[in-house]
């Protein structure tokens, strides 16, 4: 299935601005694939990774392990790894990226394997062909999946399952008898696992795996990524796990360090002046060190390139200072015990997300946490500071967005000022990428830029930024499971694309689940764009709704509160899986299997939808080990053990969630919950259909389920637990009910059974 969307106009410009968002949301709602065409991206269309090797190692066996910086979609090796999804959907990050270089045939030959084999669960590694990339073979690895905050506990158990994911991609490579493999950060990025802790893990199950295994071996395990954060943590991680046998740091075009002196750019801004030299922090003798820290509660110096430097010259002392040392709202502040300096300011900074507002967040963090620095040492009479590049390490920030957001933050306060103050940028001598990209923004600030000796800089932002009479017409190609997929994710985009006009509202009941973080981002977006987001919940149903003048910043915003949505639906499900798997000590696994449309099973459902207007498209069944055991158990515990067919009308956006972990409020809201704030279902499709009111929606979704409702009594409005049976606080009905309606309020004691797609003939 193939369904294309050319785009035009101001469609061009929502795209352009969030892509990968909407390549997320479109997968997250529909189960599509989104592909762009002739649509440049501005700062995530890069030019190809220029491959260099930076570390290389023999482990014992005889194989060779080598981390380099280079673009694993045109690596010289005979199988690279992707980093992939249970379902082989091949939407976002590394996935899409190998995807769209290789051709639909690796799509394809994904969904050939899921169709026969189901699932994957994580951990899982399988092989496809790589369709036109220049290696044989794609290994396809499902990495754990972790929260945005993982706890302790949470990274022990994904360490676990990283180093499976590996020793099983290991295998395909012996089993292919394949000379050589490339990795990339596993469940890193998109999947939230920690770099530096991802690095170690990677590593540790190559070299334990090696140190074990017998059989073939292969030549070279190539430890891969392309951007400069991940490359120098699995540096790290081999030179310390490894051994550090031959560096390659500086190869392939580098700058050795004497050339590099020659050059250190000072500009005089108002009583401010600012200096880019190449040093180590640690080793600055200013009145003032800026050190890196990862937040106000982690306060381990211990972790960290910066801190380790810091701590090791300072001394232990620092780090005990460092558990009662005093905050301010960006910086901890403590003595420079053995540093040549009087005070050292901890800053800290957020993780770049994947999205355009998380971007914005941790953008407008860094500005300010160098403001406050630079605020603090004037308000304590300090006359220097030296400040390390905050964030181009495995908070993610590229180096030319570190050097514009640190330039400008020392620009705005030489503007208000009146001591002299000098600020030195203090670049490792070896990384001569970020030297260059503060030098460049350095020189900027120039009070004559037309100097002949200063390279001109980049062209405004808004030129270039459109296809030429060569490139391709711009549009969104979808690829589905079905027709009926491909056509409800066109539709939701033209309304987006083409119909907004200047208002976006989003229907979802995981709006309830925004915290103060979430909220927090929904402020920077009207700070960002000119627009209103108004919250509201009515009737048992939340929604948010978005207005402005501006029919692509509307869009845009509105797309990345989708996007926001998508992320805490994801935290949900994996903390349901947490929850199932406490109680019943399973993993929770599912397939989704369509029923053959000739068959019994397909028209006994059909029948329930005579006369509704409807006509059946595909019916699929649901299979999950671990609901159907809850559902047993629940049975044992009321009681009851003649469960009943009934329906819910869901979203599409929903059906991976009730077949993963079952039902929850969230999902299907009623148009009027009259009979208490619980899980709703109804005696038939056409009950359903009245309870949940879908007008001019050419395809309704509707989930079939055994419903255990035991010892019933009538709902009403506002129940948020079934009301006592008498006078025992201990004991409550099962469930409640109003005309041809159930409401449960534990989703375990709901199987879903079959969801069925119906197209209105109406």
């Amino acid at each position: 299935m193939l369904s294309k969307l050319d785009l035009h106009g101001s469609s061009v410009d929502i795209v352009r601005q969030c892509g990968p968002a909407l390549s997320d949301v479109i997968h997250s709602k529909f189960g599509c694939v989104a592909t762009f065409d002739g649509v440049d991206f501005g700062q995530q269309k890069k030019p190809t990774v220029a491959p260099q090797k930076r570390f290389e190692s023999t482990l014992r066996t005889g194989v060779k392990v080598s981390v380099w910086k280079a673009d694993l979609t045109n690596c010289p090796v005979e199988a690279v790894v992707n980093a992939a999804n249970e379902r082989l959907e091949h939407y976002g990050g590394l996935a899409l990226a190998l995807s769209n270089a290789g051709g639909s045939q690796i799509q394809k030959e994904s969904r050939d394997i899921i169709k026969k084999s189901g699932v994957l669960s994580t951990g899982d590694a399988v092989v496809t062909g790589a369709g036109s990339l220049t290696c044989k073979m794609i290994i396809h690895a499902v990495g754990p999946y972790l929260p945005t905050h993982a706890s302790t506990s949470e990274l022990i158990q994904a360490e676990r399952l990283l180093m499976k994911a590996i020793h099983n991609i290991l295998d395909r490579v012996k089993e292919n008898k394949l000379k050589s493999v490339a990795i990339p950060a596993v469940s890193s990025g998109l999947f939230h696992y920690p770099v530096p802790q991802c690095a170690d893990a990677i590593v540790t199950a190559v070299k334990c795996y090696y140190e074990k295994s017998s059989g073939h071996q292969p030549n070279e395990i190539l430890l891969v990524n392309h951007d400069e954060p991940t490359v120098k943590e699995m540096e790290r991680a081999c030179r310390q796990i490894l051994g550090s046998q031959q560096s390659y740091s500086q190869a392939t075009g580098g700058v050795s360090r004497g050339d590099a002196k020659t050059s250190t750019p000072t500009v005089q801004m108002g009583n401010v002046r600012l200096t880019l030299k190449l040093g180590k922090i640690e080793e600055q003798q200013t009145a003032v060190i800026v050190n890196t820290i990862g937040s106000k509660f982690d306060r381990n110096l211990s972790s960290g390139v910066v801190s380790r430097a810091i701590l090791q010259k300072a001394g232990d002392k620092l780090q005990k200072e460092m558990h009662n040392a005093s905050v301010t709202e960006y910086v901890i502040i403590t003595s420079g015990q053995r540093l040549q300096c009087n005070e050292v300011y901890h800053t800290f900074c957020p993780t770049k997300g994947m999205y355009a507002y998380q971007e914005a967040a941790a953008q407008e963090f860094l500005f300010k946490s160098v403001l406050e620095c630079l605020w603090l040492a004037a308000s304590k009479s300090h006359k220097s500071i030296a400040f390390p590049a905050i964030g181009t390490g495995a908070l993610g920030f590229s180096k030319k967005e570190v050097a514009q957001i640190m330039s400008q933050a020392v620009a705005d306060f030489a503007q208000k000022i009146t001591k002299k103050m000098e600020v030195y940028f203090v670049i490792f001598p070896s990384d001569i990428d970020t030297f260059k990209a503060f030098e460049e923004k350095i020189r900027f600030f120039q009070p004559k830029p037309s100097h002949p000796n200063i390279t001109p800089g980049p062209e405004p932002e808004g030129r270039g930024n459109f296809p030429s009479s060569r490139d391709p017409t711009p549009r969104i190609s979808l690829s589905g499971r079905s027709y009926d997929a491909e056509r409800e994710a066109e539709q939701w985009l033209r309304g987006i694309l083409f119909e907004s006009l200047g208002s976006y509202t989003i229907c979802n009941n995981f709006i309830l689940h925004l915290g103060e973080k979430e909220q927090l981002q929904l402020s920077q977006l009207m700070e960002k764009y000119p627009i209103s987001i108004e919250e509201s919940f009515e009737t048992g149903r939340a929604s948010i709704i978005v207005q402005g003048k501006s029919t692509v910043d509307v869009a845009v915003a509105g797309l990345q509160v989708e996007a926001q949505l998508i992320n805490i639906q994801r935290e949900f499900v994996e903390e349901e899986k947490r929850a199932i798997f406490k109680l019943i000590s399973q993993d929770v696994a599912f397939e989704r299997k369509t029923v053959d449309g000739s068959s019994k099973e397909f028209s006994d459902r059909m029948s329930a939808f005579k006369h509704l207007g409807l006509r059946l498209v595909k019916v699929d069944r649901v299979e999950n080990a671990s609901l159907e055991k809850l559902f047993e158990l629940k049975k044992e515990q009321l009681g009851c053990f003649k469960p009943q067919k009934m329906f819910q009308c869901i979203p599409a956006q929903f059906f991976d969630m009730v077949s993963h972990v079952g039902f929850h409020a969230e999902y299907a809201p009623p148009d009027d919950p009259a009979y208490g704030e619980g899980i709703y279902f109804a005696s038939s499709p056409k009950k359903a259909m009245e309870v949940w009111k879908e007008p001019n929606k050419e395809y309704l979704h509707f989930v079939e389920a055994e419903v255990l409702t035991g010892n019933s009594t009538a709902g009403q409005r506002d129940l948020i637990l079934p009301p006592l049976v008498g006078k025992d606080p201990l004991k409550m009905y099962d469930s409640v009910s109003g005309p041809e309606i159930s409401v449960i309020f534990s989703g375990y004691q709901a199987l879903p059974k079959y969801i069925i797609t119906c197209r209105s003939e109406k």
